[in-house]
C-alpha cells in the first residue's frame, strides 16, 4: 500500500493534470480526456496517469497527442507542485469502465434469462 504522502501527490497530480488539459493544451485530440487516476511509483521517477475518453473512436489519436504533450504537462506540473523530482508521466488508458459496461450488460442478461423461467 502506497503512503500517505504518495497518495496525497497522486491525488494532486490527476487535478492538475486534469485542469492543465483543459486549460492549457490547445490539441483538440486531447480535450475530451477524463483523467481518472495516479499511480505513482514510491521514489516519485515514474508515473501513471489513467485516462479515459469521450468518443472511443479517437482514442488512438487520443494517445499519440497525450504521449507528445507528456513533456509540456510535465514541466506544468512541476511549476504548480513542488516535489524533489516531478515524475515521468506514462499515459495509459483505463479499461475499467469498459469492464464495468460488461458486467452491466451480464446482470442485465441474467435477469432477462430470470423473467424468462
Amino acid at each position: 500500500m502506497a503512503s500517505v504522502k504518495i497518495e496525497r501527490l497522486n491525488h494532486a497530480f490527476q487535478e492538475e493534470i486534469s485542469m492543465i488539459i483543459m486549460r492549457e493544451i490547445k490539441d483538440e485530440n486531447i480535450k475530451f480526456v477524463t483523467i481518472t487516476g495516479v499511480d505513482t511509483s514510491s521514489d516519485l521517477s515514474y508515473a501513471k496517469v489513467y485516462y479515459t475518453v469521450l468518443d472511443r473512436s479517437k482514442l488512438e489519436k487520443t494517445e499519440e497527442a497525450l504521449e507528445k504533450a507528456s513533456s509540456f504537462i510535465r514541466t506544468k506540473l512541476a511549476d504548480r507542485i513542488e516535489v524533489r523530482h516531478t515524475p515521468e508521466l506514462k499515459f495509459i488508458y483505463d479499461q475499467s469502465i469498459l469492464y464495468g459496461e460488461h458486467i452491466d450488460k451480464l446482470i442485465e442478461n441474467i435477469k432477462g434469462k430470470e423473467k424468462i423461467d
